[in-house]
């Protein structure tokens, strides 16, 4: 069992994103949830979260924060017990995608911050949670106490983040490729390209969760992550 799990939250997101998991995580291990807000590259990002880390941990990270747990892999592998990744992608970034992102960064920068969300919603959990506004209104708050400034710095990341593709394999840690089956930001088989690429890898796609698997199926996911960071080292 690692003394220390780091979680990176995603786009968007504060520590709030994993209160569900830490609140059961946190009986015998040290959480720290990394700073994503400060910098405008995802290798900057990473940089600052080794910088702040004990020698050795445990990593996971969710959408953005999945960007960044890989590029801590490239940057130190050596430091990093065991990996998580969720909801993400190892791809870099589509010219599509990249076209969206410049659209919600536009209403960031016109004082249309609070229009972002009912943009976004859509996207972000799965059909039968759309109308949940408990869930809503979590989604909701971390992006106000985000902030427009911050935002636009993690989108600028996002769009440079490099393709990582090429260096899953050389990931030889237990590691947790996990997906919600309706998830269409980072999809199934994106989650299941970097498995297959991992030696290591174990895959969990979560029934009834789109592309917030941990706040939509906290339960499952929380389990899955425990059985992660029990699961034995070679």
């Amino acid at each position: 069992m690692s003394e220390t799990l780091i979680l990176v939250p995603g786009l968007g997101n504060t520590p709030r994103l994993y209160e569900p998991q830490i609140a059961v995580l946190s009986s015998g291990r040290k959480i720290i949830v990394a700073d994503h807000m400060r910098d405008d590259s995802i290798a900057a990002i990473a940089a600052r979260l080794l910088k702040d880390a004990p020698e050795r941990f445990a990593l996971a990270g969710l959408s953005m924060g999945g960007y960044v747990a890989m590029e801590v892999m490239r940057q130190a592998p050596e430091r990093v017990e065991r990996l998580a990744l969720l909801d993400t992608s190892a791809r870099p970034d589509t010219p599509e995608s990249r076209q969206d992102r410049e659209r919600l960064i536009a209403l960031a920068e016109a004082g249309r911050f609070d229009s972002i969300i009912p943009t976004v919603w859509p996207r972000l959990v799965h059909p039968d949670r759309q109308s949940d506004q408990d869930l809503k209104a979590v989604v909701a708050g971390m992006m106000r106490d985000v902030g427009a400034e911050a935002y636009i710095r993690q989108q600028r990341a996002i769009m440079g983040r490099p393709d990582s593709r090429p260096f899953l394999p050389g990931i030889e840690i237990p590691t947790l490729v996990l997906v919600g089956e309706a998830d269409v930001i980072t999809p199934p088989d994106i989650a299941r390209e970097m498995a297959d690429m991992i030696e290591w890898a174990s895959l969990a796609v979560i029934p009834g969760a789109g592309h917030l698997s941990n706040l939509e199926q906290p339960d499952r996911v929380t389990h899955l992550l425990q059985v992660w960071l029990e699961r034995p080292q070679a």
